[in-house]
């Protein structure tokens, strides 16, 4: 289930940030005091901000963004991003998650083209990228590592 965040969700939006197998693509973890001092009692609380809930519990988290980001071909589109823990890595609920937000932001945004960034060296969120539908738009290096940056074709809406 897709819902906005809440207080009790706090620890496990510590324990994503925090983890060095979610952040192993990401550029690293961020430490853990740092985040118990600085992350607001209701994280990630902005429209296209989803957790992603397991039976009353925050499994992770999916993200519809405008970045302002310097690749051409993303500028001005909206970015998916997600972040899982690694317990329920492999069992869908990624899948099952960003099919539920792209289906929001088709009916909120309907014909919005979407883009989704990854290293090449994360072989699962290449494997999501490809099952939601993303092809590849470009290659870059960044951050030390090879990029790849997909792009979803807008869903027109039916009449």
């Amino acid at each position: 289930m897709l819902r906005a965040a809440r207080a009790r969700d706090r620890p496990a939006f510590i324990e994503l940030l925090a983890s060095p197998e979610v952040h192993a693509h990401l550029g690293g973890p961020r430490p853990r005091d740092v985040l118990e001092r600085e992350l607001p009692e209701v994280p990630g609380r902005w429209p296209g901000s989803f957790v992603v809930d397991l039976d009353g519990t925050m499994i992770g988290q999916v993200l519809l963004r405008r970045p302002a980001g310097d690749r051409l071909a993303a500028v001005g589109k909206v970015d998916l991003g997600y972040l899982f823990l690694p317990e329920v890595w492999g069992l869908g609920y990624a899948a099952e998650a960003c099919t539920a937000a792209l289906g929001w932001l088709d009916r909120v945004l309907p014909g919005e083209p979407v883009v989704l960034a990854t290293q090449t060296a994360n072989a699962g969120s290449m494997r999501l990228a490809a099952k939601l539908g993303f092809t590849e738009v470009e290659r870059f290096h960044a951050w030390d590592a090879e990029q790849w940056l997909g792009m979803r074709s807008p869903v027109t809406p039916s009449r």
